[in-house]
């Protein structure tokens, strides 16, 4: 399947043959000294978990009896429940939009107090443009009480942060999910959710992203592998220990008031949740991470694909590591968010 395009010939070409950047980076012993211990960490726990279990779960055998599972600092009544707006930012995503929109509007929130705004920049695709309006046409036709509203963008000012940005202005939630093309939200996902903003000063809740395909390919499980790192242990021992973590991009919810405390969105960077998360750790709210709480997504499935993921993800949290810490010296933040008291 992932060789069917342009065969086999052209992929190791493309992964091994070409000869373009050889040279440009030679091994040495900082490398060595930073890779070797992080993949011996994360082989362990692969090893050591067990395999019904997302990677670190075994290091953590008593999570729910210590209270790990985290509650709800308060709950709604039924008729005082937060308006939501569900912001999708899409772009050339022609293969996935359906399958998005579908679980969007399966997700179970009472339909006066729920919206949806898929963002759509301009594409280089104009037959994919089309399937995407069709599509969005077609279950807006039928979906009266759970508003759909197509924001198209001709430009591509600022990116996704941009387009967050730019549905900002007309969205009406108090509170505002976001998930990316590629994920699958289960029904009772955002009930699950949204009592954790009773609580006064949490300002967002990032839940665990687990993988529709991890078993497809030796790839994906090593790509699983990475994850559920970063989401079972570094997520997880952050929260749990109070300090600051970052929302990643989707299948998490923010309280509107947060986002504008923090300054918006902004683009100077290419991971505008990790900056616009320190922003709004340091104006003094509180983040929340449910790991018992998963969203589903697919892996990418190409080498190409995964290693352009990565590249952006490392450019982007170094160009955040370059610009946060002149404002956490400047400001008075300590080590761990202080709650914003009486805050709602």
């Amino acid at each position: 399947m992932i060789l069917a395009s342009k065969g086999l010939g052209h992929y190791l070409h493309t992964h091994y043959g070409d000869r373009t950047f050889h040279g440009l980076y030679r091994w040495n012993a900082f490398d060595t000294a930073i890779l070797i211990p992080y993949f011996v960490v994360h082989g362990d726990s692969g090893v050591l978990r067990n395999p019904s279990l997302p990677v670190g779960v075994a290091l953590l055998p008593q999570q729910e009896e210590e209270g790990v599972v985290d509650q709800p600092g308060g709950h709604y009544a039924p008729g005082e429940l937060p308006f939501v707006t569900v912001q999708l930012p899409i772009f050339n995503e022609q293969f996935v939009i359906d399958r998005l929109i579908d679980a969007v509007c399966r997700i179970e929130y009472p339909r006066d107090r729920f919206e949806s705004t898929a963002r759509r920049l301009h594409r280089r695709d104009g037959a994919g443009g089309r399937r995407d309006r069709r599509a969005l046409r077609a279950r807006t036709a039928g979906l009266a009480p759970q508003p759909i509203v197509h924001l198209h963008r001709t430009n591509r000012h600022g990116y996704k942060a941009g387009a967050l940005d730019e549905g900002l202005k007309v969205a009406r939630g108090e509170l505002v999910a976001i998930f990316d093309a590629d994920f699958v939200p289960s029904p009772d996902w955002l009930m699950k959710v949204v009592d954790h903003f009773a609580e006064p000063g949490i300002g967002m809740v990032q839940t665990r992203w687990t993988h529709l395909n991890r078993n497809y390919s030796f790839m994906t499980q090593v790509e699983a592998i990475l994850l559920d790192g970063h989401f079972v242990l570094e997520h997880g021992g952050r929260s749990r220990s109070g300090v600051f973590f970052n929302f990643n991009g989707t299948a998490g919810v923010w309280r509107r008031v947060a986002i504008s405390d923090g300054g918006g969105w902004q683009h100077d960077t290419l991971t505008e949740d990790t900056d616009l998360s320190y922003r709004v750790q340091m104006a003094g709210w509180k983040f929340k991470y449910l790991q018992d709480v998963e969203c589903p997504a697919s892996l990418p499935i190409e080498m190409t694909a995964f290693k352009t993921q990565q590249a952006r993800w490392a450019k982007g949290l170094i160009q955040t590591g370059k610009e946060d810490p002149a404002r956490v010296l400047k400001s008075d933040v300590h080590l761990r968010p202080r709650s914003r008291r009486g805050v709602t």
